[in-house]
């Protein structure tokens, strides 16, 4: 498995999205990616309730515990790698989450408008 370069959508160093819970597709703390990754988790977000509740009604629940998977659960406030066309599907219902975007992979861009990034931004000064 090759990884993408680790950059950000400003093509600079990638940042670390969150260690706790582990994060990413690689599970190494950062939203880095790999032609495997067919969900490009590349979006380091800051979860809210309305986001995860969107999620689990989407079919895919993050607030449920699956220790076989070494899966803790997610609540609000977590950080997170999220998969780039699913934030853009909430950002599209209304409930996207925040994102930290020198967090946020460089290959987001293939799916998300780096304007809507920037927007839900909270590490931009």
């Amino acid at each position: 498995m090759i990884k993408h370069p680790s950059l950000n959508v400003y093509e600079e160093p990638l940042e670390d999205c969150c260690e706790d819970p582990v994060t990413g597709f690689f599970r190494d703390g950062c939203c880095n990616t790999a032609d495997e990754d067919l969900g490009l988790h590349t979006v380091c977000v800051q979860l809210t309730d309305d986001f995860l509740q969107f999620s689990q009604r989407m079919g895919n629940d993050l607030i449920t515990p699956r220790p076989e998977f070494e899966f803790p659960g997610l609540k609000a406030g977590d950080r997170w790698c999220l998969c780039a066309s699913r934030w853009l599907q909430a950002y599209q219902a209304g409930v996207a989450p925040r994102v930290h975007i020198r967090s946020t992979h460089l290959r987001t861009l293939e799916i998300v408008d780096i304007k809507l990034l920037r927007e839900y931004a909270v590490d931009l000064q």
